[in-house]
Protein backbone atom coordinates (compact mmCIF):
# COMPACT_ATOMS: atom_id res chain seq x y z
CA UNK A 1 0.00 0.00 0.00
CA UNK A 2 2.90 2.34 0.85
CA UNK A 3 5.45 2.20 -1.84
CA UNK A 4 8.19 4.18 0.19
CA UNK A 5 8.60 2.29 3.84
CA UNK A 6 11.96 2.42 4.17
CA UNK A 7 11.85 5.90 3.95
CA UNK A 8 9.40 6.82 6.91
CA UNK A 9 12.29 8.41 9.00
CA UNK A 10 13.08 10.77 6.49
CA UNK A 11 10.55 13.64 7.75
CA UNK A 12 12.64 13.48 10.91
CA UNK A 13 15.86 14.45 9.03
CA UNK A 14 14.52 17.56 7.43
CA UNK A 15 14.77 21.19 8.85
CA UNK A 16 12.47 23.73 7.33
CA UNK A 17 8.85 22.93 8.68
CA UNK A 18 7.07 22.85 5.18
CA UNK A 19 9.48 20.39 3.81
CA UNK A 20 8.92 18.08 6.95
CA UNK A 21 5.13 18.09 5.83
CA UNK A 22 5.59 17.57 2.65
CA UNK A 23 7.62 14.62 3.43
CA UNK A 24 5.10 13.45 5.80
CA UNK A 25 2.44 13.72 3.77
CA UNK A 26 3.92 11.50 0.81
CA UNK A 27 5.38 9.24 3.54
CA UNK A 28 3.42 8.33 6.47
CA UNK A 29 0.86 5.50 6.58
CA UNK A 30 -3.05 5.51 5.85
CA UNK A 31 -5.14 5.87 9.05
CA UNK A 32 -7.15 2.62 7.55
CA UNK A 33 -6.06 -0.74 5.93
CA UNK A 34 -9.28 -1.62 5.36
CA UNK A 35 -11.23 1.83 3.45
CA UNK A 36 -15.07 2.09 2.10
CA UNK A 37 -12.98 2.33 -1.99
CA UNK A 38 -10.18 1.48 -3.65
CA UNK A 39 -7.20 2.40 -1.51
CA UNK A 40 -4.04 3.77 -4.12
CA UNK A 41 -1.15 5.58 -3.09
CA UNK A 42 -0.96 9.31 -4.63
CA UNK A 43 2.94 7.69 -6.17
CA UNK A 44 2.07 4.38 -6.55
CA UNK A 45 2.95 4.67 -10.70
CA UNK A 46 5.50 7.17 -10.09
CA UNK A 47 9.15 6.70 -10.82
CA UNK A 48 9.94 7.88 -7.50
CA UNK A 49 8.28 4.56 -6.16
CA UNK A 50 10.66 2.46 -8.71
CA UNK A 51 13.73 4.31 -7.37
CA UNK A 52 13.06 5.54 -3.02
CA UNK A 53 16.23 6.84 -3.27
CA UNK A 54 15.41 9.43 -5.82
CA UNK A 55 12.80 10.99 -4.03
CA UNK A 56 14.89 11.08 -0.56
CA UNK A 57 17.40 12.87 -2.71
CA UNK A 58 14.73 15.78 -4.26
CA UNK A 59 13.30 15.82 -0.41
CA UNK A 60 16.87 16.26 1.04
CA UNK A 61 17.86 19.71 -2.34
CA UNK A 62 14.37 21.05 -0.88
CA UNK A 63 15.40 21.03 2.34
CA UNK A 64 18.27 23.28 1.40
CA UNK A 65 16.08 25.33 -0.94
CA UNK A 66 12.61 25.35 -0.42
CA UNK A 67 11.63 28.55 -2.08
CA UNK A 68 9.82 26.62 -4.65
CA UNK A 69 7.17 24.77 -2.01
CA UNK A 70 6.75 28.28 -0.03
CA UNK A 71 5.98 29.79 -3.67
CA UNK A 72 3.36 27.25 -4.24
CA UNK A 73 2.11 27.24 -0.87
CA UNK A 74 2.16 31.24 -0.49
CA UNK A 75 -1.38 31.04 -3.26
CA UNK A 76 -3.06 29.69 -0.36
CA UNK A 77 -5.91 31.97 1.51
CA UNK A 78 -7.41 29.49 4.35
CA UNK A 79 -5.58 27.93 6.95
CA UNK A 80 -7.47 25.15 6.60
CA UNK A 81 -5.27 22.19 7.38
CA UNK A 82 -7.28 20.31 4.56
CA UNK A 83 -6.59 22.50 1.98
CA UNK A 84 -2.80 22.96 3.32
CA UNK A 85 -2.93 18.72 3.11
CA UNK A 86 -4.24 18.96 -0.48
CA UNK A 87 -1.62 22.24 -1.86
CA UNK A 88 1.27 19.55 -0.62
CA UNK A 89 -0.37 16.85 -2.53
CA UNK A 90 -0.64 19.27 -5.50
CA UNK A 91 3.23 20.05 -5.35
CA UNK A 92 4.57 16.63 -5.81
CA UNK A 93 2.23 15.27 -7.84
CA UNK A 94 3.07 18.30 -10.26
CA UNK A 95 7.03 17.33 -9.23
CA UNK A 96 6.91 13.73 -9.60
CA UNK A 97 8.58 11.99 -12.67
CA UNK A 98 5.92 9.67 -14.42
CA UNK A 99 2.59 11.64 -12.89
CA UNK A 100 0.67 13.82 -15.00
CA UNK A 101 -1.43 15.95 -12.80
CA UNK A 102 -4.19 17.27 -15.29
CA UNK A 103 -6.34 18.88 -12.83
CA UNK A 104 -6.83 19.67 -8.64
CA UNK A 105 -10.35 20.56 -7.07
CA UNK A 106 -12.38 20.28 -10.22
CA UNK A 107 -15.72 21.54 -9.53
CA UNK A 108 -18.22 19.26 -10.68
CA UNK A 109 -21.76 21.59 -11.18
CA UNK A 110 -25.12 20.83 -11.98
CA UNK A 111 -26.81 23.86 -13.65
CA UNK A 112 -25.79 26.32 -11.12
CA UNK A 113 -25.43 24.44 -8.33
CA UNK A 114 -21.92 23.16 -7.60
CA UNK A 115 -22.48 19.16 -6.75
CA UNK A 116 -18.29 19.00 -5.25
CA UNK A 117 -15.27 18.90 -6.45
CA UNK A 118 -12.86 15.74 -7.76
CA UNK A 119 -9.53 16.05 -5.57
CA UNK A 120 -7.22 15.14 -7.97
CA UNK A 121 -7.40 13.84 -11.83
CA UNK A 122 -3.91 12.42 -12.87
CA UNK A 123 -2.51 10.33 -15.17
CA UNK A 124 0.45 7.60 -14.92
CA UNK A 125 1.30 4.58 -16.54
CA UNK A 126 -1.51 2.74 -14.68
CA UNK A 127 -4.08 4.68 -16.40
CA UNK A 128 -6.50 8.15 -15.61
CA UNK A 129 -7.10 8.32 -11.97
CA UNK A 130 -9.85 10.27 -9.92
CA UNK A 131 -7.95 10.56 -6.43
CA UNK A 132 -10.01 11.79 -3.00
CA UNK A 133 -7.37 12.92 -0.29
CA UNK A 134 -8.26 13.91 3.41
CA UNK A 135 -6.24 14.26 6.33
CA UNK A 136 -8.37 13.98 9.66
CA UNK A 137 -7.20 13.60 13.69
CA UNK A 138 -10.16 11.45 15.72
CA UNK A 139 -10.56 10.99 19.61
CA UNK A 140 -11.33 7.57 20.48
CA UNK A 141 -13.99 7.12 22.21
CA UNK A 142 -13.23 6.37 26.76
CA UNK A 143 -17.04 4.82 27.12
CA UNK A 144 -16.74 1.66 25.10
CA UNK A 145 -14.61 -0.21 23.16
CA UNK A 146 -13.32 2.30 20.09
CA UNK A 147 -14.21 -0.39 17.35
CA UNK A 148 -17.03 1.38 15.46
CA UNK A 149 -16.09 4.10 13.64
CA UNK A 150 -18.78 6.12 14.42
CA UNK A 151 -17.46 6.04 17.85
CA UNK A 152 -14.54 8.21 16.71
CA UNK A 153 -14.98 12.02 17.15
CA UNK A 154 -12.65 14.73 15.74
CA UNK A 155 -11.43 17.36 17.90
CA UNK A 156 -14.13 19.84 17.24
CA UNK A 157 -17.46 17.67 17.42
CA UNK A 158 -18.39 18.47 14.29
CA UNK A 159 -16.70 15.32 12.27
CA UNK A 160 -17.26 11.48 12.85
CA UNK A 161 -14.86 8.65 11.45
CA UNK A 162 -18.03 6.53 10.32
CA UNK A 163 -19.82 10.10 8.86
CA UNK A 164 -16.49 10.37 6.57
CA UNK A 165 -16.38 6.67 5.25
CA UNK A 166 -19.95 6.75 4.62
CA UNK A 167 -19.52 10.41 3.03
CA UNK A 168 -16.09 8.76 0.74
CA UNK A 169 -17.88 5.76 -0.32
CA UNK A 170 -21.57 7.18 -1.15
CA UNK A 171 -20.91 10.53 -2.43
CA UNK A 172 -16.94 11.61 -3.45
CA UNK A 173 -15.79 8.28 -4.80
CA UNK A 174 -18.69 7.93 -7.03
CA UNK A 175 -19.25 11.54 -8.30
CA UNK A 176 -16.17 11.14 -11.32
CA UNK A 177 -18.96 9.00 -12.36
CA UNK A 178 -21.88 10.48 -12.59
CA UNK A 179 -23.13 12.47 -15.84
CA UNK A 180 -22.03 15.84 -14.80
CA UNK A 181 -18.58 14.88 -14.21
CA UNK A 182 -18.57 12.92 -17.68
CA UNK A 183 -19.51 16.16 -19.29
CA UNK A 184 -16.48 17.80 -17.71
CA UNK A 185 -14.05 15.33 -18.01
CA UNK A 186 -14.78 15.02 -21.54
CA UNK A 187 -13.39 18.57 -21.85
CA UNK A 188 -10.09 17.66 -20.70
CA UNK A 189 -10.07 14.57 -23.43
CA UNK A 190 -11.11 12.10 -19.94
CA UNK A 191 -13.25 9.38 -20.37
CA UNK A 192 -12.73 6.59 -17.88
CA UNK A 193 -11.64 7.28 -14.74
CA UNK A 194 -10.60 4.42 -12.02
CA UNK A 195 -11.68 6.09 -8.39
CA UNK A 196 -9.30 6.00 -5.77
CA UNK A 197 -9.29 7.36 -1.66
CA UNK A 198 -5.97 8.38 0.65
CA UNK A 199 -7.20 9.02 3.85
CA UNK A 200 -4.30 10.11 6.06
CA UNK A 201 -4.20 11.50 9.94
CA UNK A 202 -3.91 9.93 13.41
CA UNK A 203 -5.98 8.63 16.04
CA UNK A 204 -5.71 9.33 19.44
CA UNK A 205 -6.63 7.47 22.03
CA UNK A 206 -8.10 8.21 25.80
CA UNK A 207 -5.79 8.03 28.82
CA UNK A 208 -8.02 5.99 30.59
CA UNK A 209 -10.38 3.01 29.59
CA UNK A 210 -9.44 0.41 26.76
CA UNK A 211 -10.04 1.66 23.85
CA UNK A 212 -9.49 -1.04 20.66
CA UNK A 213 -8.80 1.05 17.31
CA UNK A 214 -12.09 1.40 14.69
CA UNK A 215 -12.45 -1.49 12.47
CA UNK A 216 -10.70 -1.51 9.86
CA UNK A 217 -8.08 0.68 10.96
CA UNK A 218 -4.01 0.46 9.80
CA UNK A 219 -2.38 -1.42 12.22
CA UNK A 220 0.40 1.15 11.70
CA UNK A 221 -1.97 4.17 12.04
CA UNK A 222 0.02 7.19 13.70
CA UNK A 223 -1.51 7.62 16.84
CA UNK A 224 -1.35 9.89 19.85
CA UNK A 225 -3.72 10.19 22.98
CA UNK A 226 -6.24 12.69 24.49
CA UNK A 227 -7.51 13.78 28.23
CA UNK A 228 -9.58 16.45 29.61
CA UNK A 229 -8.12 19.76 31.35
CA UNK A 230 -8.84 18.29 35.21
CA UNK A 231 -7.00 15.45 34.36
CA UNK A 232 -3.79 16.71 33.42
CA UNK A 233 -0.85 15.86 35.65
CA UNK A 234 2.42 17.80 35.23
CA UNK A 235 5.54 15.22 34.90
CA UNK A 236 8.54 16.61 36.22
CA UNK A 237 10.55 17.34 33.66
CA UNK A 238 9.27 16.95 30.87
CA UNK A 239 8.54 20.37 28.20
CA UNK A 240 5.06 20.41 26.69
CA UNK A 241 3.79 22.63 23.92
CA UNK A 242 1.03 23.73 22.27
CA UNK A 243 0.97 23.27 18.39
CA UNK A 244 -0.51 25.94 15.95
CA UNK A 245 -3.36 24.02 13.19
CA UNK A 246 -1.06 24.08 10.84
CA UNK A 247 1.43 21.95 12.44
CA UNK A 248 -0.76 19.01 12.58
CA UNK A 249 1.79 17.02 10.57
CA UNK A 250 4.79 16.31 10.52
CA UNK A 251 6.35 15.75 14.09
CA UNK A 252 7.26 19.15 15.68
CA UNK A 253 10.96 20.48 15.65
CA UNK A 254 11.41 24.12 17.65
CA UNK A 255 14.43 26.11 17.54
CA UNK A 256 15.69 26.30 21.35
CA UNK A 257 14.61 30.20 21.84
CA UNK A 258 10.84 28.89 20.10
CA UNK A 259 10.91 26.14 22.72
CA UNK A 260 8.48 27.01 25.45
CA UNK A 261 9.55 26.64 29.31
CA UNK A 262 7.75 24.78 32.04
CA UNK A 263 6.65 27.72 33.35
CA UNK A 264 5.41 29.47 30.03
CA UNK A 265 3.68 26.19 29.48
CA UNK A 266 1.90 26.08 32.36
CA UNK A 267 0.47 29.49 32.64
CA UNK A 268 -0.85 29.13 29.11
CA UNK A 269 -2.45 25.98 30.27
CA UNK A 270 -4.29 27.23 33.82
CA UNK A 271 -5.05 30.63 31.45
CA UNK A 272 -7.61 28.21 29.13
CA UNK A 273 -11.22 28.56 29.09
CA UNK A 274 -13.17 25.93 30.97
CA UNK A 275 -14.87 25.37 27.26
CA UNK A 276 -11.82 25.79 25.44
CA UNK A 277 -11.32 24.22 22.02
CA UNK A 278 -9.17 21.13 22.06
CA UNK A 279 -5.44 21.96 22.06
CA UNK A 280 -2.75 19.79 19.96
CA UNK A 281 0.16 19.44 22.78
CA UNK A 282 3.57 17.92 21.32
CA UNK A 283 6.01 16.88 23.98
CA UNK A 284 9.29 17.42 23.46
CA UNK A 285 12.85 16.45 23.55
CA UNK A 286 15.94 18.09 23.67
CA UNK A 287 18.26 16.88 20.17
CA UNK A 288 22.13 17.11 19.84
CA UNK A 289 21.76 19.94 18.06
CA UNK A 290 20.02 21.80 20.81
CA UNK A 291 16.63 21.76 19.02
CA UNK A 292 13.77 19.92 20.26
CA UNK A 293 11.85 17.56 18.83
CA UNK A 294 8.19 15.90 19.27
CA UNK A 295 8.21 12.70 20.92
CA UNK A 296 4.68 12.48 21.89
CA UNK A 297 1.47 14.09 21.00
CA UNK A 298 -2.15 15.02 22.91
CA UNK A 299 -5.24 16.39 22.68
CA UNK A 300 -5.96 18.40 25.69
CA UNK A 301 -9.96 18.67 25.52
CA UNK A 302 -12.63 20.44 27.84
CA UNK A 303 -13.91 19.04 31.11
CA UNK A 304 -17.66 18.64 29.62
CA UNK A 305 -15.89 17.07 25.71
CA UNK A 306 -17.59 16.28 23.48
CA UNK A 307 -20.78 17.74 25.10
CA UNK A 308 -19.70 21.29 23.96
CA UNK A 309 -21.73 24.56 24.37
CA UNK A 310 -22.55 25.80 21.00
CA UNK A 311 -20.08 28.62 19.58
Amino acid sequence: MIPFADLQPLPRQLRHPAVRDLAWVILSPPLLCQAPGPQRHPLHASHWAEDPQRLAAWLHALDQAPEPLLAWLARLTSRRLGLYYEALWQFALRQAPGVELLAANLAIRDGGRTLGELDIVLRDRDGDHHLELAIKLYLGPPASDGRDPQAWLGPGCHDRLGHKLAHLAGHQLPMSRGPQSRAVLAGLGLEQLQGHLWLGGYLFYPSTGDTYPPEGANPDHLRGGWLRQGDWIAQPGQRWQPLPRQAWLAAARLSAQDCWGTAQFEAWRTGLEPHAPAQLLARLHEQEDGAWEEVERVFLVADSWPDLPPR
